[in-house]
Parts: structure tokens; C-alpha cells; sequence
């Protein structure tokens, strides 16, 4: 039976042109040009696959991505979106998309995405390393570098490599925080796999990804009949880590109420599954991460306080990309590696121009946004060299936003001292997304670097502090 595909976008050239090369290879094609229309196809038929444009007419991605979850839980979801949108794009995928491609469109890439979609396994899995996780993972023996864990040479990289040493062989509770897509699962695994648990388990569960009503049921069990649609015993993730390691991802994310049931595990090492009566004793190690800072999300009410104390034996803080340029090189070609074996392609090095525009960029999306751009440009490059030819246009030629807005508790008695702090504000944004390069931020502002110096001094920007 051919697999069922749901292709969203306003677009009708791209709509059809995508359904005609997808039926061509073997797939049953339907489209929708509003998020609405999509709906109620995905209500009345069985679609395993939704390729879905992230702007449309009448709802975005974010959205589009909730209502399919909620419609049809086991349809895998890509996101087709421009690059001004790569940062939302990645929070998609911490909401339980797929994956996201980049416009303009390349029928290889679609294809490439699509059919990885499909064959991911959301069961538990054990790698060649002992790792268990419930994220999807791709079957491909030849992607054997996919959970190395690279040690970067940024001042950064070092101190946290320091920190996992130190932190590896004792069985305190960590938070991993950091922006999305800096690679904290990956450091949560490297702590697993230097630990004394090494040889156990180790879990993975994206909070972000549990829907509010069965959470408790995916963290900690259930019963048989103990509610509706609970047709069999459910064992839960922290059953399955008992003597290894349980890595909660996005725990901001949980509900209050799921954070109260959280906090009593870890206070009393013990497990009650929904609709039994007797609770059973657990030994896990927690790690968890956030791209949230927590203990703000405590001051604000979101986060319950005793919750956060109990996992704040020790706190890793990870540098977003743009703030370690010296890792790009060692990531880059690490993705290239993995990018060639995923392919089948020989692209052996990254051309130095090319380079040169991976480092100048902003990296919103930080290292997954990386890995998508190098896999992209492998897939584009006919020869042996990655050249600038394939990047992407937001990274070959950066737009920046010069337009901050003002804080709204900002008061000012004249004209003359809003245009002032409004440029204060410019300058020091284009110097945070040029990696505080004055001859750049100078360009980017079009004034001389005299001038740029002057205005810093006048504004009392010092970039030592």
C-alpha cells in the first residue's frame, strides 16, 4: 500500500509540481492550500506524512504543527520554510516535527527528508554505545559518528569538556542549559557515558514533546484500565532507565501538575504508575535541559521552586555557536563526514571562502542549524568541494535588522535622546550578530570604523566588559 503524503502550502505552482515528482516516486499525494482545508483532510483520511509550508494564509507552522498532533499523533511533519524563519523552524522540531527544509526547493532534498521521516523507529532503541532514547533515529549503520561527542577548541568547549569530567563520575543532578540546538543532549550522553552507569541505560524524553495528559503515563506507567484507552500495562522512561541515566530534555516545558509528580519521584526514589495502588523503588541518575533560563522561569511562577533546587546540584551553561567561531571549522567538517555516509556522496573538504561565510554567520539556530546547512550543501555540490554556490542566500549575503525596539520602561524628555538610545540599541545589535567584528558591524551600519569608535565611546559601549 503506497504511503499517504500531505503537502500545505499556498503556493498551487509548488503544490502541484511537488505532487507530480512525489507520485512519480511512489507516493499517494493529496493537497491543501490553508491550514484549515489540511485539517480536514487529515480528519477524514489516514495521512503518515504532512509537508507542510511554514507561512499560510491563516495559521503558521507552530500552530499548523499543534493541530496535526492533535488530529493524527503518528503523522510525521516537515517543515518547508525560508531562512528568516530557521530560528522557528528549529523550535519545530522540539515540538515534534521531523525535520525542516529550506526554500527554494530541491526535489532530491524533499525526497532525501521524506523518506528518513518514514523510517524513523519512535520506539526505544539500543545503539552500538548502550544508549536507549525515544527519539527518533535512523537505521543506517553507516552513520556511525551520529552520537560522538566532539570536543571543541573555543575557550567554552574546553570548560564544559572540563565540567563533564567532573561531573561524569559522581551521581548529582545536572541542569544542561543553553539556546536550542547547542547540543545538550549530546553533553547529557557524554556525562552518561564516562559514569559508572555507563553500562545501564540511558533515556531521553523531550518534555516538550508530551502532551499535558500523558505525560504521567509516558514518565512513570500505567495500568491496564486505568483510564480510558489504556487497553494494556504501560511501562514508563524511568522504569526503563532504573540504574542508568534519565535525560529530560525541555523540562520547562512540563505542566505544574506534572512537576509535582516529578518532584515526588526524585524526593522519594520511588514510582507509582497511574491506577496502581503500591509504589515500586527506582534508581536514576537525572540530567535536564532547558533554552530557557529556569530560575527566571521560577521568579516568573512557570517553574515550581523545590523542583528546581532539587535538580540544581550543578548547572552547564553552553555558548550558543556565534560566541565559539572557533568550533565552526571542527563542527562543519564533522558534519560533512556524517552528511557524505548519509548521502552517498565523496564531498571531501569545505572550500575556504566558504568557511570564512560559515564563520560570519549568526547561527540562530546553532549547531542543528549548521548540520542542516552542511547536509544541504553536500547534496548540492557536484564536485569533490563545498563552495559557497551552496549555501544558502540568508548565509552567503546576511541581512540584518537594524530596527531595535525601545524598552517600553524607557522614558525620554526630548526627541533627541530617543534617536540616541535607538542607535545605541542598533550598534549594539549588529555587534552581537557580527560576532563583535567593528570593521563588520562598521560595513553592515555603513559608517567608517572612526566613527563607529566614536560612537561607542560616546555611548559608553565597551566591549571588555
Amino acid at each position: 500500500m503506497k504511503e499517504k503524503i500531505l503537502v500545505i502550502d499556498d503556493d498551487t505552482d509548488i503544490c502541484l509540481l511537488l505532487k507530480k515528482y512525489l507520485t512519480k516516486n511512489g507516493y499517494n499525494v493529496e493537497l491543501a492550500y490553508t491550514g484549515k482545508s489540511a485539517l480536514s483532510i487529515l480528519e477524514k483520511s489516514t495521512i503518515n506524512l504532512v509537508l507542510c509550508d511554514f507561512r499560510l494564509p491563516d495559521m503558521d507552522g507552530s500552530e499548523m504543527l499543534k493541530e496535526i498532533k492533535k488530529t493524527n499523533p503518528s503523522a510525521k511533519v516537515i517543515i518547508i520554510t525560508g531562512y528568516s524563519d530557521v530560528k522557528t523552524a528549529v523550535q519545530c522540531i522540539k515540538m515534534g516535527a521531523s525535520e525542516y527544509v529550506t526554500k527554494p526547493i530541491f526535489h532530491e532534498e524533499i525526497l532525501h527528508a521524506i523518506k528518513k521521516a518514514l523510517k524513523e523507529d519512535i520506539s526505544l532503541f539500543t545503539s552500538e554505545h548502550g544508549v536507549k532514547s525515544i527519539r527518533p533515529q535512523k537505521n543506517d549503520k553507516k552513520a556511525i559518528n551520529k552520537d560522538v561527542f566532539i570536543e571543541g577548541k573555543s575557550p567554552q568547549s574546553k570548560r564544559i569538556e572540563q565540567l563533564i569530567n567532573l561531573l561524569a563520575p559522581t551521581d548529582m543532578s545536572v541542569i544542561i542549559q543553553g539556546e536550542s540546538g547547542t547540543g545538550k543532549e549530546f553533553v547529557a550522553k557524554s556525562i552518561h557515558k564516562k559514569s559508572k552507569r555507563s553500562g545501564k541505560s540511558f533515556v531521553a524524553i523531550d518534555c516538550g514533546a508530551l502532551p499535558k495528559e500523558l505525560a504521567a503515563s509516558e514518565l512513570f506507567g500505567h495500568i491496564k484500565g486505568s483510564f480510558t484507552g489504556a487497553l494494556n500495562n504501560k511501562v514508563g522512561h524511568f522504569e526503563y532507565a532504573n540504574g542508568g541515566t534519565i535525560f529530560l530534555d525541555e523540562i520547562g516545558n512540563l505542566s505544574y501538575e506534572n512537576q509535582i509528580k516529578l518532584l515526588r519521584v526524585l524526593q522519594e526514589r520511588k514510582v507509582r504508575k497511574i491506577g496502581d495502588n503500591k509504589d515500586f523503588d527506582i534508581d536514576v541518575r537525572v540530567l535536564a535541559a532547558s533554552n530557557e533560563d529556569l530560575l527566571t522561569a521560577v521568579k516568573n511562577g512557570k517553574f515550581r521552586e523545590d523542583l528546581f533546587y532539587r535538580l540544581n546540584e550543578f548547572i552547564v551553561e553552553l555558548a550558543p555557536l556565534r560566541e565559539r567561531k572557533e568550533d565552526i571549522e571542527l563542527f562543519a567538517n564533522h558534519f560533512l563526514e556524517n552528511a557524505n555516509q548519509e548521502l552517498g556522496k565523496e564531498v571531501k573538504s569545505i572550500e575556504h571562502s566558504t568557511l570564512q561565510k560559515l564563520k560570519g554567520y549568526y547561527w540562530h539556530g546553532n549547531l542543528r542549524e549548521l548540520k542542516n546547512v552542511i547536509k544541504r550543501g553536500v547534496l548540492l555540490s557536484p564536485g569533490e568541494q563545498m563552495e559557497t554556490s551552496a549555501l544558502p542566500v540568508e548565509i552567503i549575503s546576511p541581512s540584518y535588522n537594524l530596527s531595535p525596539e525601545l524598552d517600553e520602561e524607557e522614558s525620554f524628555t526630548d526627541l533627541k535622546s530617543v534617536a540616541e538610545a535607538a542607535e545605541k540599541k542598533a550598534i549594539l545589535k549588529v555587534l552581537e550578530q557580527v560576532g563583535y567584528n567593528k570593521t563588520k558591524a562598521a560595513n553592515v551600519l555603513q559608517i567608517d570604523r572612526k566613527t563607529l569608535y566614536n560612537k561607542m565611546e560616546s555611548y559608553n559601549i565597551d566591549l571588555k566588559s
